[in-house]
């Protein structure tokens, strides 16, 4: 998942355009870029691996000048994209996965189209949007092209001459808002954002939906489609605290969660209730609120600069975040039985080696793992998040016990089945925990409160919604 901001002011826009990115750290890994446009437009792109965004973007704002900017946290691509073409110069920022990325770039060099910048062996998925926009007669239909040509999803930001072009992808997966101030518009995936820097929300971008914002206000270009498909990993995971999707607070959804956790956990005799940080305090504090089991910290994190071990792209990676970001306080856990509340199992490795382990090191009695949401059962095919369905714990525990890998899981989706209890036993004993149970999927759509065809469920049930 990656994070996109922009600003239109009356005057300088690059410190609100700086501090406005900056509020998606969360968001991604690997590369950030911002592009201000006032005589001239200016652009930075910088790989952020090995450092934080304010760190590698500190002294390059201040040098940035102009009305209108565009920027995003990248956990993949190089951006923002620069591109010279018959519609003049533009600057564009996107988020999601592209899936037929390949297929649409043979088309495009049959028709003697190159391409300047690569992601590995691969083109670059927001020069190839560029590319595409490029192909039509305007730029709405342009990106109107991007929705109708794309497998996956894209939502972007095109800065120009007359301000900046908001598309939310076609069925919403990946959220957008817009917010207003006395001197200026914003737009960005994280309504959290607009907080500290006075913005005020002023819309959610509908799904399809294409909106220009400049000093004069919202303008509509394209009306929003019909389908919404938001993912609802955003509020059990990616997104923070403080924000708000469809109108509805990431920190409310995961309390629920906790909540309706702890309804189920009646025959649990435990001396505390901790989240892993930072997604999974949350879900403990509503855990501990509905079962007045009290809410403890024998895992610590040391300072936000580790980041998410969830994000990088390398396994590698993943293990050393994991191992170095959390401490465990001794004195809490030695001789304690805990309940601890996890966002998701994903892999599990990173649970098992680096969490549970420290646990037992400490000399915990019993650990009971809950995780608010269901086993993941297929890798999103939407933003990058989980890439492969053999990392995935769920899959270990299934091709294990059938002896192979298997297409049809619809047993294991089924929580009342002998065979999802034994998918789930052998987590727990993989883990090597006291118990595991995992949060339901109608509890965990109950907790955001939208209806269920509503929300995009891809990746515990491998349901898509059908194309219009």
């Amino acid at each position: 998942m990656s994070g996109v901001f922009g600003v239109v002011a009356k005057e300088e826009c690059a410190k609100t355009l700086f501090y406005g990115i900056d509020y998606h750290s969360h968001m991604g890994t690997e590369y950030a870029g911002m592009a201000v446009l006032g005589r001239s437009f200016t652009r930075r792109i910088h790989d952020i691996s090995q450092g934080q965004f304010k760190s590698k973007f500190f002294d390059d704002y201040k040098v940035m000048h102009g009305d209108k900017g565009i920027g995003v946290i990248s956990d993949h691509d190089e951006q923002p994209i620069y591109v010279h073409s018959k519609f003049g110069q533009f600057c564009i920022v996107t988020v999601g996965i592209i899936e037929n990325k390949d297929v649409i770039a043979k088309k495009l060099f049959k028709k003697g189209i190159s391409f300047s910048e690569a992601t590995g062996s691969s083109v670059n998925s927001s020069e190839l949007v560029a590319k595409l926009i490029s192909q039509s007669d305007n730029l709405i239909d342009g990106i109107q092209s991007i929705f109708n040509e794309i497998e996956g999803s894209c939502s972007l930001l095109l800065l120009n001459e007359d301000g900046i072009y908001v598309a939310r992808d076609k069925f919403g997966y990946t959220p957008l808002a817009i917010g207003k101030k006395r001197d200026a518009w914003a737009v960005t995936s994280e309504t959290s954002a607009f907080t500290n820097l006075g913005f005020e929300i002023e819309k959610f971008v509908a799904p399809g939906e294409i909106i220009l914002i400049n000093n004069q206000g919202m303008i509509a270009k394209h009306a929003a489609f019909d389908k919404s498909q938001i993912c609802t990993f955003l509020w059990i995971y990616t997104g923070f605290p403080s924000s708000k999707y469809e109108n509805i607070n990431v920190e409310i959804v995961r309390e629920r969660c906790g909540r309706a956790m702890a309804k189920k956990d009646k025959d649990i005799k435990a001396d505390m209730v901790c989240g892993i940080p930072d997604s999974g305090i949350a879900h403990a504090l509503g855990y501990a609120m509905e079962s007045g089991v009290p809410y403890r910290r024998p895992l610590v994190k040391y300072t936000p600069g580790y980041g998410r071990s969830y994000t990088p792209s390398t396994q590698e990676t993943r293990d050393l975040i994991a191992t170095m970001k959390l401490i465990p306080v001794e004195d809490i856990i030695k001789d304690s039985k805990i309940v601890i509340c996890e966002d998701s199992i994903v892999r599990g490795t990173q649970l098992k080696n680096f969490t549970v382990k420290k646990l037992h090191n400490a000399g915990v009695k019993e650990v009971h793992v809950r995780p608010a949401c269901p086993p993941l059962m297929f890798p999103c095919k939407f933003c990058l998040s989980t890439r492969s369905i053999n990392e995935l714990a769920a899959r270990k525990a299934i091709k294990s016990l059938e002896g192979k890998d298997i297409d049809d899981v619809s047993e294991y989706l089924d929580t009342s089945s002998e065979k999802y209890r034994k998918m789930v036993e052998w987590i727990r004993k993989d883990l090597e925990v006291t118990t595991l149970r995992f949060q339901t999927i109608d509890d965990m759509v109950k907790a955001i409160g939208l209806p269920k065809e509503k929300l995009c469920l891809y990746c515990w049930t491998g349901e898509c919604p059908k194309k219009t």
